[in-house]
């Protein structure tokens, strides 16, 4: 069954930018693996500082899999200390 993944990223003030950075940096990689289907990053039009990532997954073990690569764990240790907040990552299905 298909996984859809939201994750939410606040950035603290004076880190919007490197925020976007990361964000941006993570998108090329995360989409040549094999189990993921799709991946955008979108910033709040409201709140600059507000991030999300969303992303559909061939199933859970492929998403499984994308956390435990290199350029994930990168990814979650160079953004950890830019957002005011734990790490926020959504595992949903989808119900239509």
């Amino acid at each position: 069954m298909e996984l859809f993944i939201f994750a939410r990223f606040h950035a603290r003030p004076g880190n919007e930018g490197a925020a976007a950075e990361a964000l941006r940096d993570i998108l090329a990689p995360t989409r040549g693996e094999p189990g993921c289907l799709s991946i955008h990053a979108f910033r709040s039009i409201r709140d600059p500082q507000l991030f999300y990532i969303h992303s559909r997954w061939k199933d859970e073990p492929a998403f499984e899999y994308h956390a435990g690569l290199p350029h994930t764990v990168r990814f979650v240790e160079r953004v950890r200390p830019l957002i005011d907040h734990p790490l926020e990552v959504i595992r949903a299905e989808r119900i239509d």
